[in-house]
């Protein structure tokens, strides 16, 4: 049984995010970047799966510039087998990146496709929809619990009245929540290991996609800066403050 995961390159979650001076974009230069978070949960699913004997081989996709090598290179020393980047400078929307795991997941025969619910840096929560629909496949999103049965899988949900069960037939794509597990730390053989591991260089035109974008960014602007806070004396000053200042009571 395979698996396929996709990883995206982002901004850490530990960076404050920059805006370009003409408001164009987010200013990239010197920031640090790392596998999305939920795509991390993803990976670790995977290898959990593996280390359970569910598992046969675990690859790893990556659509993006020629360095997100390095997130695919991370993913390897986690525990993945072999990767797949497919170079594209231009920016992949969700549609174009399902459209290329979809041609990647039919051609590896891949039993099971894992990727985050969504990329910390655009927060579109499509991918992994769209990749089901383009596939006529099963899918379970918002994950945090994953039981691999035989040719079926019960993936549990968090929905907004609690949580849901679904079986799914596979192949199936389920995206992870930040519930499902804690990833762990590559260790430092893993990470030498990782350099000698496969990574097959891919472009959008070997999967016929067209990666020009129908979207236009018109302005990039960071939010407004918030308020300090202030203390007050009593609890009748909160509420004078409540319905006069503020005025919601």
């Amino acid at each position: 049984m395979k698996a396929l995961v996709a990883v995206k390159r982002v901004i850490d979650y530990n960076v404050k995010v920059r805006v370009k001076a003409d408001n164009s974009g987010v200013d990239l230069s010197n920031t640090k970047m790392s596998i999305n978070p939920f795509d991390e949960i993803a990976v670790e699913e995977a290898v959990r799966l593996k280390e359970a004997g569910v598992i046969d081989e675990i690859i790893v996709a990556s659509i993006g510039p020629k360095e997100s090598q390095e997130q695919i290179r991370a993913a390897l020393a986690l525990g993945a087998d072999r990767g797949i980047l497919v170079v594209s400078d231009e920016k992949p929307y969700p549609l174009q990146v399902a459209k290329i795991l979809k041609n990647i997941a039919e051609t590896e025969s891949t039993d099971i496709i894992l990727l985050g619910k969504q990329a910390i840096d655009d927060d579109n929560n499509q991918t992994g929809q769209m990749l089901a629909a383009l596939m006529g496949i099963g899918q379970g999103t918002f994950a945090s619990e994953v039981k691999v049965e035989g040719d079926k899988v019960n993936v549990t949900r968090e929905i907004d009245g609690g949580l849901q069960t679904v079986a799914l037939d596979l192949p199936a794509v389920i995206t992870t929540d930040l519930r499902l597990n804690e990833p762990r730390y590559a260790k430092l053989p893993n990470i030498m290991k990782a350099k000698k591991k496969p990574v097959d260089e891919k472009t959008p035109a070997d999967f016929g996609v067209d990666m020009a974008s129908k979207q236009e960014i018109i302005k990039v602007m960071p939010p407004a800066e918030r308020k300090a806070g202030i203390t007050v004396g009593s609890v009748d000053e909160l509420v004078d403050k409540l319905k006069n200042e503020a005025k919601v009571i």
